[in-house]
């Protein structure tokens, strides 16, 4: 209104062309130095349901349950490229988004090491933990080791990675859907059909990979991560060796050479790698053993789009039957 009113007492002024045309730039550029503020309006209106996730798995994950609901916002804390969130530090711009959220989507079993921090300055802030109920396994033994299970018993660190098996990743949607429909019951209904079809397509690929998989004639395989436990445990194939259990840690050169010698001595025709880290110390094992360099992805980056997890999975399958066949 301020902008018309300015407008009309500068053409009370005059009406001949020039006038006009000054008239008319006069306005184009108070509308545009008014736009900011014009155009973000819809943007900045706060949704009926704000989420963050921790990292990109999960990100994957509320996309689906949440796809196509008005008024339903994901964001994804880490950012697609983090990774895995080993020794991730909360940055003051995480804080900010979280006091803003409604509901933190986590991965759970100690993936998110900072997550007391999180409990303790934001106690109302609704956390949903997708590895509730879940067995899962100890990192470094492979041990199964029941989520609900409470004996007073050290049963070491757990993997946090349950997400790279597909049974699991279904688990996880399911509880993910659960804590949604809890804290936003009046879409309810939609949380629940958007699961029903994402677990379809989840089943449907897990049935193709084990009838591509299960076939294959050898199961004995070297990854540089401890991110497939879960996946070998699901599709039966034998981890031999994890040569580093942190990706961002190197092999020692003893531990190098001993695994190249479990390589030839177990006959390990295939070395897996990770798009996300580096190849140096699996290109040396594969040319001092004669195994050859594979890449499987843990599908913790990767783009905006909430097919990426069964696009990842469906590489994995086709790597897999070439790797081991």
């Amino acid at each position: 209104m301020q902008i018309i009113c300015i407008y009309l007492r500068f053409l009370q002024k005059g009406s001949d062309g020039m006038k006009l045309r000054s008239a008319a730039a006069l306005l184009l550029a108070l509308c545009l130095a008014a736009l900011p503020g014009c155009t973000v309006r819809g943007e900045q209106e706060e949704p009926a349901l704000s989420v963050v996730t921790s990292f990109y798995p999960m990100y994957v994950m509320a996309l689906n349950v949440t796809d196509g609901i008005e008024g339903v916002r994901v964001d994804n804390m880490a950012g697609q490229q983090t990774g895995c969130l080993h020794d991730y530090q909360l940055q003051t711009k995480d804080m900010k988004n979280l006091e803003q959220a409604d509901v933190f989507v986590v991965n759970g079993a100690g993936m998110e090491s900072f997550l007391d921090k999180v409990v303790e300055q934001l106690p109302d802030l609704t956390i949903v933990d997708t590895s509730e109920g879940l067995t899962l396994l100890e990192s470094g033994t492979g041990e199964e080791h029941d989520h609900e299970e409470d004996d007073g018993h050290d049963h070491g660190d757990v993997n946090p990675h349950i997400w790279v098996s597909i049974s699991d990743c279904i688990g996880q949607v399911e509880n993910l859907s659960r804590g949604l429909q809890q804290a936003d019951p009046a879409n309810a209904a939609r949380y629940e059909e958007n699961t029903r079809i994402y677990v379809e397509k989840l089943e449907a690929l897990r049935d193709r990979m084990h009838e591509a998989i299960d076939p294959l004639p050898h199961k004995d395989i070297v990854t540089f991560h401890e991110a497939f436990p879960y996946f070998a445990r699901e599709f039966n194939l034998n981890i031999v060796k994890v040569v580093n259990r942190e990706p961002d840690s190197q092999p020692s050169a003893r531990e190098l050479a001993e695994t190249i010698r479990l390589v030839e001595q177990a006959g390990v025709a295939a070395v897996f790698a990770e798009p996300q880290y580096p190849e140096s110390a699996a290109d040396i094992i594969a040319a001092e053993s004669g195994a050859t360099v594979w890449t499987l992805d843990p599908a913790v980056t990767g783009p905006d789009d909430k097919d990426a997890y069964l696009d990842a999975m469906e590489r994995n399958m086709e790597t897999l039957v070439q790797a081991l066949s």
